[in-house]
């Protein structure tokens, strides 16, 4: 039995899958101490609630997808349009630095699914899309992919074992990050946790000007109903350029998920509107829409998990997963980490690298939220982390999968 549920139920749905995230995160020691971000928390649950009716009462609940993908490109037109040329710069070796790790890390993680499909007698473009087709590109990444590998090099149920992985991922590297960063924090000394009732998310003194995007979710912005219209007209217009360049470019040489193009067009609008026209954008506007929509996009995708896909991996591609799990653990523990300074700035950006590795930007960004909300703020990691994303990341995963398609 089938039950499709609308836009303004599957909207009530996922806000209700937040309040159940912040309930049992408040009452739960375990997943205050380990960092699981408020999405994680309720989305898994209402999964795991999921599997059970379609396992034992063959019932299940299709979400409507329209609405989870507005707040996904809602929320990569947020990073776009909070990706300053100033701020950019502000980023500096520290961000050079990161991005050679996520960039390196995209090579690895696509010699390890590659090698072990090889070693285990699989197509090694099947190690591709359990690489970074999936765990660095997320569900969209996978269903584009998915499709050209099945009709351009033969690779059969290319698109659903892409979107197991992704699933895999994206409920991996909402859980790692904080255990991660917990791990490198403690064994380090680097910071003390705060005590959850002292937990205030307010801005230090001084900073309030200098707030990088996504930092510091739930302090109070104060913003009119003016510059409200006119962030989300700049919102819609990302997404309706989005739309439209997806179309144009589909079979094309420059051919990139919608969500990319969101991303590319907020950057563009961003810039050409504050350096040419010399337009004051509204930054705190961006941050509230950008950090709501980041929230109920993770909980509408967690809600809509089919986690009975992830019981039908064959078990090659379940070592995989694991091998991919286990190797993005040590090299944000021994390179990462290392890189970035050895300090607490660089474990929170080892918790952000965690959620680019397997779960895609939202994850990376909801990882460091959350650990900063344990021990304590982190300016840079708000200020590389979404520089990353909204510049780098997908474009230097989109080159290196085509540079490796190119050799089949």
């Amino acid at each position: 039995m089938n039950y499709q549920i609308d836009a303004f139920g599957t909207l009530v749905l996922a806000v209700l899958v937040l309040l159940l995230g912040r309930f049992l995160i408040q009452r739960i020691n375990f997943l205050r101490q380990y960092n699981i971000p408020e999405p994680v928390v309720g989305g898994l649950i209402a999964a795991l609630i999921a599997y059970l009716l379609h396992n034992f009462l063959n019932m299940s609940v299709n979400f409507d997808s329209n609405v989870q993908n507005i707040f996904m490109l809602m929320f990569f037109s947020s990073i776009g349009l909070s990706a300053s040329l100033v701020k950019l710069k502000k980023g500096g070796g520290a961000l050079l630095v990161f991005l050679v790790c996520v960039a390196f890390y995209v090579l690895v993680q696509n010699a390890i699914g590659m090698s072990l499909a090889t070693l285990l007698g699989l197509d090694p473009l099947i190690g591709l899309i359990a690489g970074s087709i999936t765990l660095t590109g997320g569900h969209g990444t996978a269903g584009a992919w998915g499709e050209i590998l099945e009709t351009e090099y033969g690779i059969q149920g290319a698109i659903v074992l892409g979107m197991a992985s992704a699933t895999f991922g994206l409920i991996i590297g909402g859980v790692m990050g904080g255990p991660v960063a917990k791990f490198l924090i403690r064994r380090h000394q680097l910071a003390e946790e705060i005590p959850y009732n002292q937990r205030d998310d307010e801005t230090p003194p001084g900073l309030e000007t200098d707030v990088a995007p996504f930092e510091y979710p739930r302090k109070t912005r104060l913003i009119t109903a003016s510059n409200a219209v006119t962030t989300l007209g700049m919102f819609a217009f990302c997404i309706y350029a989005a739309n439209w360049m997806t179309d144009i470019s589909a079979g094309q040489w420059f051919e990139l998920p919608t969500f990319v193009w969101a991303l590319a067009t907020g950057v563009l609008l961003r810039n050409i509107l504050e350096n040419v026209f010399k337009v004051n954008i509204f930054d705190r506007a961006i941050d509230v829409f950008g950090n709501a929509s980041l929230s109920v996009f993770l909980a509408i995708a967690l809600l809509s998990l089919q986690l009975w896909l992830l019981a039908d991996l064959a078990g090659a591609l379940v070592v995989i997963l694991i091998a991919q799990t286990a190797g993005l653990a040590l090299f944000t523990i021994f390179v990462t980490y290392r890189f970035m300074g050895k300090n607490y700035d660089a474990a929170v950006l080892s918790a952000g690298h965690c959620g680019f590795g397997m779960g895609a930007t939202p994850t990376a960004i909801a990882n460091i939220q959350a650990v900063t909300n344990t021990y304590g703020p982190s300016h840079k990691a708000f200020l590389v982390v979404p520089l990353c994303g909204a510049f780098f990341v997908d474009i230097i995963n989109a080159v290196v999968i085509q540079g490796i398609l190119s050799f089949f």
